[in-house]
C-alpha cells in the first residue's frame, strides 16, 4: 500500500487548475437572447394564450356537438345469447338476436359503425405486451420465445397463429343493419375494408409469404377462443385476410381506458344511402359469439358521423377551454396586483 505522502503534490509541482478554460462558450460570453420581462410582454403573452386556447377550444366542441350519433345497447336484449356463451363448451354453437331502433331524422354524410365495449380493460401490463409482432409481419419466428405466453402452443406442439392474448380475445361478434322501408327489408350495404390506419396495414401488419394462405399458415392453429382460422376471417375479400384482416388490425391498437369503442364498417353511400342513412325503421341483426357478463361488461353498437376535428370525443375541446381559462384568469390576477403595487409606489414618493 502506497504512503499517503505519494498522494500530495510535492515541493516544486503545479497544482492543477479546475478553474474553465479562458473561452468564449466556457466563459459563456457568447452572444445570446435575453428576453426582457416587462409587464406588457407578459401580460401579453397571457392574454393572447388564452385567447387563442379558448377559440380553438370552442371550435372543437361545437364541431364534436354537431356529430349525430345513436348509440345502441344489446347486452340486456340479447340476454339469451349471452347465457349460452358463458358455458365455454358452447363455442360451436351459433346464437343470433334482432335489435330494432328507430331514426327520427336524416344521418347524412359518411355514417361509421362502431363496436363499443366496457369494463374491459386491455391496459394491464401483461395483456399489452402478449403479442409477437415479429409474427405479425409474417415472419417466421419462435414464438415460444416471445410474450404470448400462455396462447403460444397448444399441447401436441402445435403453434397459435396469431399468438397471445390481445389475438385470443379479439372482439367476434358480426353485425349487419338493415333498412324496413315500407314492406320490404332492405341490407345498408357495409365496408369492411380501408377502416384500419395505412400504417398499420402497410407496415405493421404483413402475411407469410406463399403462393396461398392456407399454405401459408399450413402447421399452425387459430387461438382457443377463436371460430375460425386466421386466414378465413373474410371468405368474401381474399385480401381482407390473415394478419392484414382490418377487424384483427384494429383490435390489435389496444385501449387506454376500460371502456372504448373500435371501428367496425362504414356505410357505403350508393342507392337509398347515397347521401347517408335516411330516417326509418331499422334493425341490427347480431351474431353474438363475445361473451362480456363474466367481467361484469356491456356492448354497443354505435352509429356516428365524422368531422374535420374527428368523432365524438369533447375532451380536447373541454381541455383547451380549460387551458385558455386557466391563462386568462392569471393575466387578470397580475394586472391587479401590478396595479396595485404600482398605486403603492405612487404613494410613497408622494
Amino acid at each position: 500500500m502506497k504512503n499517503k505522502s505519494s498522494f500530495l503534490p510535492q515541493e516544486g509541482e503545479a497544482h492543477p487548475s479546475r478553474c474553465p478554460d479562458n473561452s468564449a462558450f466556457k466563459q459563456q460570453k457568447l452572444p445570446a437572447w435575453k428576453p426582457q420581462l416587462t409587464i406588457a410582454t407578459v401580460l401579453s403573452s397571457f392574454f393572447l394564450t388564452g385567447s387563442f386556447c379558448l377559440s380553438v377550444g370552442v371550435s372543437l366542441i361545437l364541431s364534436a356537438n354537431s356529430i349525430r350519433e345513436i348509440q345502441i345497447d344489446y347486452s340486456d336484449k340479447c340476454s339469451d345469447c349471452s347465457k349460452l356463451r358463458e358455458d365455454s363448451s358452447n363455442w360451436n354453437k351459433e346464437c343470433h338476436c334482432s335489435v330494432n331502433f328507430m331514426l327520427k331524422e336524416d344521418i347524412l354524410g359518411d355514417v361509421f359503425m362502431y363496436y363499443g365495449l366496457q369494463n374491459f380493460y386491455q391496459n394491464h401490463r401483461r395483456y399489452v405486451i402478449s403479442r409477437s409482432d415479429a409474427q405479425l409481419l409474417g415472419r417466421n419466428v419462435n414464438i415460444q420465445k416471445s410474450y404470448c405466453a400462455p396462447f403460444t402452443t397448444y399441447r401436441n406442439g402445435t403453434p397459435m397463429a396469431p399468438c397471445g392474448a390481445i389475438a385470443n380475445s379479439m372482439f367476434n361478434d358480426t353485425i349487419d343493419l338493415f333498412y324496413n322501408l315500407n314492406s320490404s327489408v332492405i341490407q345498408v350495404p357495409l365496408l369492411k375494408t380501408g377502416n384500419s390506419w395505412w400504417t398499420d396495414k402497410n407496415l405493421k401488419f404483413r402475411n407469410p409469404k406463399s403462393h396461398n394462405l392456407s399454405s401459408a399458415f399450413a402447421g399452425t392453429a387459430r387461438p382457443p377462443y377463436w371460430q375460425k382460422a386466421v386466414y378465413l376471417l373474410d371468405e368474401e375479400d381474399e385480401r381482407n385476410n390473415g394478419y392484414v384482416n382490418d377487424d384483427l388490425i384494429i383490435w390489435m391498437r389496444v385501449s387506454a381506458f376500460a371502456t372504448f369503442r373500435n371501428l367496425y364498417r362504414r356505410v357505403r353511400r350508393i342507392r337509398q344511402f347515397a347521401d347517408g342513412l335516411p330516417a326509418g325503421n331499422y334493425t341490427f341483426h347480431i351474431s353474438y359469439n363475445f361473451p362480456v357478463t363474466k367481467f361484469k361488461g356491456r356492448k354497443q353498437v354505435i352509429l356516428s358521423t365524422v368531422v374535420w376535428s374527428g368523432g365524438n370525443n369533447p375532451f380536447l375541446g373541454i381541455a383547451y377551454v380549460f387551458s385558455g381559462t386557466a391563462a386568462t384568469l392569471t393575466g387578470f390576477v397580475i394586472t391587479a396586483i401590478h396595479l396595485k403595487l404600482r398605486k403603492k409606489k405612487t404613494h410613497f414618493r408622494k
